[in-house]
């Protein structure tokens, strides 16, 4: 799919990041009937959260208990390997919205102001994507993504704020059997500026894929 990334490394995060603005607070606490010891230290991302800060991913012990709350039946020797997952998702998809801000000439420190986690609501170019699959099965999937994240990204030099859609899909996986994803990040379509770097993105992947299919 257009401006996709495959990523090598569960499905929709467990985690409630439905209240818009900030991580929720999550408890340290072992869960009930809890049999194995998990970490409670959190991970520092390199997503700025303002000037000083930089967000921090739920430790194990808070991504389980956030499993739990939510009664998904996980076992608890996988709850690392899938934190580790989710904060490799959410490093690469800070990656792209990098990507997205210097095509707009956006060079100077970017924060992540605020997110919100969309599992519920399939974004108007994922359901596209469904339908290409459901229309012409061989040449696109027509899987939709596991989760979807909406990210506010402020400009510090302007002010300015812009929103990402994410989508996360699940890939074939590798031939040892390790999982693959991909990302779809693009500036939602709320602004000009936003819409013409969307139709030049997508317009230099179709002369792209055109020169090679050319070759």
């Amino acid at each position: 799919m257009s401006n996709a990334r495959r990523f090598a490394k569960p499905a929709q995060c467990p985690v409630d990041h439905s209240a818009l603005n900030q991580m929720p607070v999550l408890s340290q606490t072992p869960a009930p009937h809890q049999t194995v010891s998990l970490p409670v230290e959190r991970t520092i991302s390199s997503i700025p959260r303002d000037g000083a800060e930089r967000w921090e991913y739920p430790s194990p012990q808070q991504f389980y208990n956030a499993l739990v709350r939510k009664g998904w039946e996980t076992p608890e020797e996988h709850v690392e390997t899938m934190v580790e997952i989710h904060n490799f998702l959410n490093e690469q998809a800070w990656e792209e919205v990098l990507r997205w801000e210097r095509r707009a000439g956006m060079m100077g420190d970017l924060h992540l102001a605020r997110f919100k986690g969309r599992p519920g609501e399939m974004s108007p170019k994922a359901r596209f994507w469904m339908f290409a699959g459901w229309l012409l099965p061989t040449r696109f999937n027509d899987e939709p993504p596991f989760d979807r994240h909406d990210w506010v990204v402020r400009r510090p030099t302007t002010g300015e704020e812009v929103r990402y859609v994410i989508d996360y899909y699940s890939a074939p996986p590798e031939p040892d059997g390790s999982p693959v994803f991909s990302l779809d990040v693009r500036p939602a379509l709320d602004s000009f500026s936003s819409v013409k770097e969307r139709i030049a993105a997508a317009t230099e992947d179709a002369w792209a894929s055109l020169r090679e299919n050319k070759q």
